[in-house]
């Protein structure tokens, strides 16, 4: 079960799309589908999560809590909006685009990519560019 949870004024266009095209993300990669909770929110919502979890006083895209049993993908998805708008402008690409690869990089980490070395990254940017595909 995929949800949409909204803590700033934005929402997802077609909340079915987004949540087909995750479903068949968790589905290519051969896991099983858990409950993933996505929270859309902005700039000082997430600093806050990433203070009180994580001890880190810094801006992000994106903060996952991964709830992950064996093969069944589970978690709740934190993803600042003002983050997204910024590094798409930054990236020079469309607020869609760069939306769906922050959406989608928290399902890969529950599905066992990392990103904390150049190999890994450049797979999970790999990763990233494959699943925007499906969309």
């Amino acid at each position: 079960m995929i949800n949409f949870n909204y803590e700033t004024d934005f929402e997802l266009e077609n909340e079915t799309l987004y949540e087909e095209w995750v479903s068949k993300i968790i589905d290519s990669e051969d896991k099983t589908e858990g409950e993933i909770n996505y929270i859309f929110c902005d700039d000082e919502y997430l600093l806050q999560k990433n203070i009180e979890f994580l001890n880190h006083d810094t801006l992000t895209d994106i903060i996952s809590f991964d709830y992950t049993m064996g093969n069944l993908i589970s978690g709740d998805i934190f993803i600042s909006v003002e983050r997204v708008k910024d590094n798409a402008a930054d990236f020079n690409v469309d607020f869609v685009e760069e939306l769906k690869r922050v959406m989608a990089h928290g399902i890969l980490h529950y599905c066992g990519y990392k990103d904390k070395t150049e190999e890994d990254s450049a797979l999970m940017r790999s990763k990233e560019n494959e699943k925007i595909v499906m969309f």
